[in-house]
C-alpha cells in the first residue's frame, strides 16, 4: 500500500499511452502531454487503450518509480 501525502497531487494523461514504455519516455511524456515537471513528486497516470493497464510514474528524491497495474 502506498502511503500518498495530501501534498501530493494525481495527474491523468488524457488519451492512451504505450503500456512498452518505461522512466524515460514517460516522463518525456509527463513534460509534454500533461505539462507538468515529473521531478515534482507528484503522481501521473497513463493507461492503455483497452483500459486494463495503468502505469504510474513519481519521483520519491532518490529517483524514479513506476508502478504496473493490470485491472
Amino acid at each position: 500500500m502506498l502511503a500518498i501525502p495530501s501534498s501530493v497531487r494525481i495527474f491523468l494523461a488524457a488519451g492512451a499511452a504505450d503500456m512498452r514504455k518505461s522512466f524515460d519516455t514517460l516522463a518525456q511524456a509527463t513534460k509534454r502531454v500533461i505539462g507538468e515537471d515529473p521531478l515534482s513528486g507528484h503522481l501521473f497516470v497513463f493507461c492503455n487503450r483497452s483500459r486494463n493497464r495503468l502505469k504510474v510514474l513519481w519521483w520519491d528524491r532518490s529517483g524514479y518509480c513506476l508502478l504496473d497495474c493490470r485491472i
